[in-house]
This record gives structure tokens, C-alpha cells and sequence, in this order.
């Protein structure tokens, strides 16, 4: 069984209690409760986040392990590299952030997930994110070509810390390029894992990998400590840090072939 918080001021249980592997929900916590900032704030302070459907209560998760990326091990392929060069160089092709956050997230609610049936991304989730975006916990980053609106993800961010909560594209690559300007973001400000939740593919396939909760804990608890980010603006001058994962994937090349 999983406790039911009653109230607010019911503390969510440890992570370490939650249902293991092999259970029915491995990873589930809790249930209950409202999606308030301060609710946000303790949950994702410990490693736990929400995720449910509609006409369930919120149900609270902390899954082992955990997938995450780390920023160093950010992977393009040679394709995707050259979209996103060619995005980085081309007038009328750029990164906001929190420029269209409503939008973003109620584009992400209307994608189609592979072996997903509706969204978990219910109204009140929306309402949710979307006050805290206000209040500063949440961001979207954003990608937009020739005014338009074509691709972009959300998630949260505590100290130096960021929580990838969705993504969407209605133009080809362009979630995969937020993503990596969420990364060079990431580069420029100091902050070295980004949290993905639940392993998927697609995340494999650009470097994320999963780690052991106990892990994924010791590590968001050093990200805590540092101060928060205060600049949330994009400068096209972060596209830089790309050369970071050319760096990288040479220095693989060099010790494979010793």
C-alpha cells in the first residue's frame, strides 16, 4: 500500500519507499494531494514528481533507476549536428525561452507518445506549471523560425538543477534542437545533469543513460546547494558549447583505439 497525503501539510514520503521493481507501479510513492507550488518545490527537492492521468488522483513517483543526461555525455549525430548548425546560423531561426510557455506545454499535452494512451499532462497539471512558470520554478525552451512557433520542451529548475518534464516539434528536428540549446544553456550556467525521469530511446540515443536513485539523490542534492539561475535569456553565443560534445567524442575515439 501507498499513503494517501490528506493535506497539504502531509509530507511526502521518502523515496526510498517506493514500489520496487518488479511491482505493478515500480517507482510509485504517494497519492494525493494538490499541485501547489510549495507541494512542486518539496517534491522535486526530493527527487520526486508527479504523473497521472485523468481521473486519477495525483500519484507521486520516484522510479530506480533513474534516467538522466549529463550535459558532458550530450550526444548529436552527424545529422542532427548539421540542423542544428545550420539553425544557429540561419537569420530568422532562434531560441527563446519563456517567451510562449502556455503554448509549449499545451503543445506538449497534444502530442502523441509512443505506447501512451491520452496525455499525462491533464488540465490541472497545465494550471499548475503554468502559475509556477510565473512564479519562476518552470521554463520553456523554445525554438522559432520566422516568428513561427515550430518546436520547443518545459521543465523546472532548483538551484542549479533541471528537471526535463516534455517536448514537442511541429517542424522536423526541432525539439532535438531546443534540447541541445538546452543543453548549451546548462554549459553556460554551471548546472551538469539534467533529469529525464524515465528512460526512453530517443534520450538513449543522445547520451542519457540511467543511474541508481541513491546516486541520482547525491547528485540533485549538490545541484540544490548552488545558487539558482537568474538570467533565463538565450544568447545565441551559448551555441558554442556544442564544441563541447566534438571534444568529447574525439576523446572516446582516442581511448577505444588505445
Amino acid at each position: 500500500m501507498i499513503p494517501w497525503l490528506h493535506a497539504e501539510t502531509d509530507p511526502l514520503p521518502e523515496a526510498r519507499l517506493a514500489l520496487p521493481q518488479g511491482s505493478d507501479a515500480p517507482g510509485l510513492l504517494a497519492a494525493g494531494g494538490q499541485l501547489t507550488p510549495e507541494r512542486l518545490v518539496e517534491a522535486y527537492s526530493k527527487g520526486i514528481f508527479p504523473w497521472y492521468s485523468e481521473g486519477q488522483p495525483v500519484l507521486w513517483w520516484s522510479p530506480d533507476p533513474r534516467m538522466v543526461l549529463m550535459v558532458d555525455e550530450f550526444k548529436l549525430s552527424r545529422s542532427l549536428r548539421k540542423t542544428v548548425t545550420k539553425f544557429a546560423r540561419t537569420p530568422g531561426y532562434e531560441v527563446r525561452i519563456d517567451s510562449a510557455f502556455a503554448r509549449v506545454i499545451t503543445a506538449c499535452a497534444g502530442t502523441p507518445r509512443e505506447g501512451q494512451d491520452g496525455t499525462w499532462i491533464v488540465a490541472a497539471m497545465i494550471d499548475a506549471y503554468r502559475h509556477w512558470n510565473q512564479l519562476g520554478g518552470v521554463h520553456s525552451f523554445e525554438t522559432w523560425i520566422d516568428g513561427e512557433l515550430a518546436g520547443g520542451l518545459y521543465g523546472v529548475s532548483l538551484g542549479r538543477m533541471f528537471f526535463g518534464e516534455s517536448m514537442f516539434a511541429h517542424r522536423t528536428d526541432a525539439s532535438k534542437v531546443a534540447l541541445a540549446a538546452l543543453v548549451c544553456f546548462c554549459r553556460e550556467n554551471g548546472v551538469t545533469m539534467i533529469d529525464c525521469q524515465q528512460r526512453t530511446g530517443h534520450l538513449a540515443s543522445m547520451g542519457g543513460r540511467e543511474i541508481p536513485r541513491i546516486e541520482f539523490e547525491r547528485r540533485l542534492s549538490l545541484s540544490l546547494g548552488a545558487p539558482p539561475i537568474r538570467d533565463w535569456t538565450y544568447h545565441p553565443s551559448m551555441w558554442r558549447h556544442l564544441q563541447m560534445s566534438d571534444a568529447r567524442t574525439a576523446a572516446v575515439k582516442v581511448k577505444d583505439s588505445a
